[in-house]
């Protein structure tokens, strides 16, 4: 895919959406271990229950990381220049998240001229897991 450029990009397009397969244990496992993130609320099923939890479930930076493979799809990584979230639902195993965005503004920031665009992850249910935005340089 050939990167987006300011003059080829409006307000409203949308980013090429990104579909999750469902989260499993393994997935949660595999993040765990490349993260660092070994929070047991995320892989013991007993621990998790104890916390008046049902089971495991994932962990918000995994969330964020989909979101930023969103982005690093769309447009190199070395363009991206601001990306901030809101975490809003619990990601449960089985759901199949669903990652978009789309652009909401074009502007000039810092002698660079850039988009603002806004991003989701919702479950298959259509609930929001995740909401950001992020600044995007496009030369």
């Amino acid at each position: 895919m050939t990167p987006p450029t300011y003059d080829s990009i409006q307000v409203g397009d949308e980013l090429p959406a990104l579909q999750l397969s469902p989260v499993t244990r393994t997935t949660l496992a595999l993040f765990a271990g490349a993260s660092g993130d070994h929070n047991p609320i995320h892989i013991d099923t007993d621990f998790a229950r104890r916390a008046g939890m049902p089971d495991v479930f994932a962990q918000g930076m995994l969330g964020m990381a989909w979101l930023g493979r969103l982005l690093t799809q769309w447009a190199p990584p070395s363009q991206l220049r601001r990306f901030d979230v809101r975490f809003q639902g619990i990601t449960h195993l089985g759901h199949a998240v669903r990652c978009t965005g789309r652009v909401v503004e074009k502007l000039e920031h810092d002698g660079e001229r850039c988009v603002r665009v806004e991003l989701l992850s919702a479950n298959q249910y259509g609930q929001a897991r995740i909401a950001g935005e992020a600044l995007v340089a496009l030369g």
